[in-house]
């Protein structure tokens, strides 16, 4: 390679990286090794956007048709170097992209830091910005670039310290690609040997597929008695890995630990995934897919603007990252590839939408994960079976415990996306209500399933109860729910934002209705006897004038004021209308910024609770009336219109 410096200037970090460089030269020593991974990966992303990009313009490869992947080492100068034969960078990219961290979640990144060596380096590779985990071991990093189509004299050469700054000049480059050539620290110098970085390269790269070359070492005796014999380089290149697409090979020749592996790698995530299935689809659409369900979410997860979808490969060829069409939005933390052999090679992403192999892909998919999330939750699958072809067994599932820990896993990290699905994919909407899970009044633990509370239901119970709050402790001790305590009416309990929306959607399980319990007047039909239904209408005609006069003093709160049988400790509760929003959906909606109608609560008061029979010709009957309906607004999770005046009224009668 023939480098002749012709220009030079010098550039400050972006602040992030700046932060970023401190804290891998100062403490990520933990995980050394996984720089190596992140640098092979970059080489072999480089390739794939080549072979891409030369789909339009095959002149792009020039008179270098090969891709590959190489890496020498000197132990005696200390380096270490990853050479790629892929789209190269010019002199601006090499600026951009190695000067500063062009994702929305970095700032988030820093904040999450921990302190934690080993947790804080696992970050790393989740935020894309693996290229900087070089300087775990190295001093000093010199990229040397040229990108494809550019002459010669169009290369670049980067190099930083990783301390503050780096410096870029414009070089004669004859090979197209990129070189990164690592200065390694004195304490580095185990990745300065062959067996150690083949080790490595096994471990962690194995599955890509592009060949991984070292130069071949043999071992060469002291040419003097008594002289040690030392490993000495043949001058030949050997593919030092399969270089074979993990997904291309059959299921009983790879581990769990090449699956897991293969994973870490494509995922950039340190922590094993939960679960996974690698299926080959044939017949009028034939596809492979190896999709996995990751062990927690990323930061990222709500984030609309971040694209979000698996890998997209036609006959091996890489054609795009985060293929969001090939699997709904509901399952958008689903990692891994499809390898398609129907679609053409200059597939876009509009062409995506409307193609019809893509819609029985998204579909083949949306079965496959929700048939291994069944298998983990032990959840039955829907009578309607898969097509024969498509008919793999789900595997990494070991036992009934194993499945069910790593179900409660699953939804802990990904229970509200899931829910989403209800009202996204009506073609499932069954399958994912046997996969929902629910704390309830009976447990603490996200754990209840529809099928489950139906068993439980009493005698005469016609509907499953629930109830949305912002947090599980304001739905635990909500008023609306007192009877149903008292009564040992099982109430399940949502806290999620995404709750009430999904819910709209679910009307009911397997033949029983779905019912709020913060929705219209409590009726327990069968579950209250004669006796409590007479003492209640008993209750209601002896404060028929106090409600009146209640109604007539806040007027400009409630849509209604009435007598309930549901409270039992508690003076008076909010709810609203059968077909209405509740309070909470509603105060969602206003923060999200959508325009919602304006709508008044009904009141409901408990006639035996001391606060209300106070009220009874009581002077302070308005002020008493105005505090009632906060406090009931209070326990509901709103906040009064006016929160002066509700504490001036409470000190007011204080003193």
């Amino acid at each position: 390679m023939s480098a002749t410096p012709i220009s030079g200037t010098k550039h400050a970090f972006q602040a992030e990286v700046a932060q970023l460089l401190h804290l891998v030269t100062h403490s990520l020593y933990s995980n050394k090794e996984i720089f190596l991974r992140e640098l092979i990966s970059n080489a072999s992303d480089a390739c794939d956007k080549l072979r891409f990009e030369a789909l339009a313009d095959a002149s792009l490869y020039g008179d270098q048709p090969e891709l590959r992947v190489r890496i020498a080492f000197d132990k005696a100068a200390k380096t270490l170097t990853v050479t790629d034969t892929g789209i190269g960078m010019s002199a601006e990219e090499a600026v951009s992209h190695l000067g500063t961290i062009a994702k929305s979640g970095t700032r988030e990144f820093m904040s999450r830091l921990s302190g934690d060596q080993k947790q804080d380096a696992q970050l790393i590779g989740q935020f894309g910005v693996g290229f900087y985990s070089g300087f775990i071991v190295a001093d000093e990093i010199t990229v040397e670039s040229r990108r494809a189509g550019l002459p010669a004299s169009g290369g670049v050469r980067w190099v930083s310290t990783g301390a503050g700054e780096f410096e870029v000049e414009t070089i004669t480059r004859e090979e197209r690609g990129t070189s990164v050539t690592l200065h390694l620290r004195d304490d580095a110098l185990e990745f300065a040997d062959g067996w150690r970085i083949k080790e490595l390269i096994n471990k962690y790269s194995d599955h890509i597929a592009l060949p991984i070359q070292m130069e071949g070492e043999t071992w060469e005796e002291g040419k003097e008695e008594g002289q040690p014999g030392q490993m000495v380089k043949t001058g030949e290149w050997e593919t030092v890995n399969q270089a074979t697409a993990l997904w291309t090979r059959p299921k009983k020749d790879i581990t769990d630990e090449q699956y897991t592996q293969f994973y870490e790698q494509t995922a950039h995530d340190w922590q094993p995934p939960l679960a996974w299935t690698h299926n080959r689809v044939e017949g009028s659409t034939e596809y492979t897919q190896l999709l996995y369900v990751p062990s927690h979410a990323p930061m990222d997860l709500w984030d609309r603007e971040k694209k979000a979808g698996i890998k997209l490969y036609v006959k091996r060829v890489f054609i795009m990252d985060e293929a969001e069409q090939l699997l709904p939005r509901y399952l958008r933390f689903v990692k891994g590839v499809v390898d398609s052999a129907d679609l053409p090679l200059n597939v876009s992403r509009e062409l995506l939408q409307e193609s019809r192999d893509v819609r029985a892909i998204r579909e083949g998919n949306t079965r496959r994960v929700l048939a291994l999330l069944e298998e983990l939750a032990k959840a039955p699958a829907a009578d309607t079976p898969a097509p024969a072809a498509d008919n793999a067994e789900v595997t990494d599932v070991q036992d009934k415990k194993e499945a069910a820990d790593k179900y409660a896993t699953f939804w802990r990290e990904f229970g509200a996306v899931l829910k989403e699905g209800l009202g996204e994919d009506t073609a499932n909407r069954e399958r994912i209500a046997k996969l929902l899970r629910y704390a309830s009044t009976t447990t603490d633990t996200a754990s209840v399933t529809l099928a489950d509370y139906k068993a439980r239901m009493k005698e005469g119970q016609k509907a499953i109860y629930y109830i949305t709050a912002d947090t599980l402790a304001a739905a635990r001790n909500s008023p609306q729910i007192e009877v149903f305590r008292k009564k040992g009416i099982e109430v399940l309990l949502m806290s999620d934002r995404v709750d009430e929306w999904s819910l709209s959607f679910l009307r009911e399980f397997e033949g029983t209705p779905l019912q709020s319990v913060a929705k219209g007047a409590v009726d327990l039909g069968e579950l209250q006897d004669e006796g409590e239904k007479q003492a209640a209408e008993q209750a209601a005609e002896a404060v028929k004038p106090l409600v009146e006069k209640l109604k007539e003093a806040l007027k400009d709160s409630v849509e209604d004021v009435r007598v309930t049988t549901r409270l039992v400790d508690s003076p008076a509760c909010l709810v609203v209308k059968d077909a209405g929003m509740s309070l909470q959906f509603e105060r969602l909606m206003r923060q999200a910024g959508q325009a919602v109608p304006a709508t008044k609560p009904v009141l409901e008061i408990n006639p035996e609770h001391a606060l209300v029979k106070k009220l009874e010709g009581n002077p302070h009957f308005d002020d008493l009336a105005h505090i009632l309906f906060d406090q009931a607004l209070l326990a509901e999770g709103g906040l009064p219109a006016d929160p002066a005046a509700y504490v001036r009224r409470v000190n007011a009668l204080l003193i």
